[in-house]
C-alpha cells in the first residue's frame, strides 16, 4: 500500500469542494491507498509530465505525483486544474 502526502494546496482546494464532491475526493484517496491500480479510477500520467491524475467523479480529477511508494497529492477539483499541469 503507498503512502499518501497531502500538500497545502491539495488541502486549500478540497476545503472549496463542495461537501458531495469532498466524499467524492476521499473515496478517490481510499482507493488510491488499497489499490492505485483501481479500474474506476482511470489513473493516467498526464501528457508530457511527471505528474498522474485519478478521477474522482465525471468532473472532479486528483492530480498526484509518484516518488518510490509514496503519492504526494498535489491539486484536487473540477478538470481545469489539469491546465495548471
Amino acid at each position: 500500500m503507498p503512502r499518501i502526502v497531502r500538500t497545502d494546496s491539495f488541502l486549500e482546494q478540497f476545503c472549496e469542494l463542495g461537501k458531495e464532491y469532498q466524499k467524492q475526493v476521499m473515496k478517490t484517496l481510499r482507493l488510491l491507498g488499497d489499490n492505485p491500480k483501481h479500474p474506476s479510477l482511470r489513473v493516467h500520467r498526464i501528457k508530457g509530465t511527471p505528474f498522474w491524475e485519478a478521477y474522482a467523479s465525471k468532473s472532479i480529477r486528483v492530480i498526484f505525483q509518484q516518488e518510490g511508494d509514496t503519492l504526494i497529492l498535489l491539486a484536487c477539483g473540477h478538470h481545469d486544474i489539469l491546465k495548471r499541469y
